[in-house]
């Protein structure tokens, strides 16, 4: 099962869909999101993306979707390539799929044993095997520290690092292993999350992507046009929340010789949409989702 999709009645409604419009889904998965969207079209147009080739056997029998296997940080190319520029509207709920989860081959889970391969798109060389076994030890700490939030992140790159020194360091439960002296009796599961999502994004280098993202759907959106943001975890949050703001990533706000504010976009959601307790309930995975949603002046 592909992740199921979160806060869908939410994020519908903040796309305010015209018929005929052009919208993007920028994380196809499941096809959750695409789909009702679709539903909302008469003679529009969708275009969806996703970088995990496994998603392609989700597509839709419909003649107004183009399922384009890449990564979202290509979108202006690909909508400039089909002609589908100015967008209406853009969706993206950057969680990692249930699906993607609960492949213990794909390594993303801390719960299975597995290679250590967090890919998305396994036509990608580098893996999170490789990092854990090429990176010096200053950078995996940097790493753990930056991506994970890891408090003790230049111990667990050490351990790393002697470890690796005797045998490579290939599965999920071998680092695991090593990593044990690091954990806090009772939150050994929030610390190796932790670890594996530092890991995840520097593997698939996912906040530069969402950054590239940002910027290219702000160009090619037509004014007034939405678009609506579905993030997990506060280091993509915060890119959103500092772009929405100001349109740069440092969150400063750049003014005119007049002393107005230049910005692009026109914040819809003053505080991040949370997913209701009922959401919850049925599907906990959605509890950490936040939506933010802006309109292109």
């Amino acid at each position: 099962m592909f992740h199921k999709s979160v806060l869908i009645k939410e994020s519908i409604d903040a796309l305010d869909i015209h018929p005929s419009g052009i919208y993007a889904d920028a994380t196809y998965g499941g096809g959750g999101h695409s789909r009702e969207i679709l539903s909302h079209l008469q003679d529009g147009k969708l275009f969806a993306f996703d970088q995990d080739e496994e998603a392609l056997a989700n597509k839709i029998d419909d003649p107004r979707i183009t399922l384009i296997n890449s990564n979202f940080r290509y979108i202006r190319n690909f909508m400039k390539l089909y002609r589908a520029i100015p967008v209406d509207g853009i969706l993206a709920d950057l969680g990692v799929s249930s699906h993607q989860f609960d492949i213990p081959e794909r390594g993303f889970s801390t719960r299975f044993e597995g290679e250590l391969d967090m890919r998305m798109d396994q036509r990608q060389e580098e893996s999170a095997k490789d990092i854990i076994n090429r990176y010096d030890e200053s950078k995996i700490a940097e790493i753990l520290s930056r991506y994970g939030e890891i408090r003790n992140a230049g111990k667990a790159a050490k351990l790393i690092f002697n470890a690796r020194k005797s045998e490579p360091i290939n599965t999920t439960s071998r680092l695991k292993e090593i990593l044990t002296p690091c954990t806090v009796k009772g939150s050994e599961n929030k610390f190796f999350a932790q670890v594996f999502q530092a890991l995840r994004i520097e593997v698939n280098q996912e906040l530069e992507a969402l950054k590239e993202f940002l910027e290219q759907s702000v160009s090619i959106l037509r004014p007034g046009g939405k678009l609506v943001i579905i993030s997990y975890h506060s280091l993509e949050d915060r890119l959103v929340k500092d772009y929405f703001r100001s349109g740069n990533f440092e969150g400063e706000i750049k003014k005119d010789f007049f002393g107005n504010p230049i910005v692009p976009l026109k914040i819809i959601t003053r505080k991040p949409v949370v997913p209701s307790s009922d959401e919850v309930m049925k599907n906990p995975r959605a509890r950490s989702g936040r939506m933010r949603v802006a309109e292109k002046i």
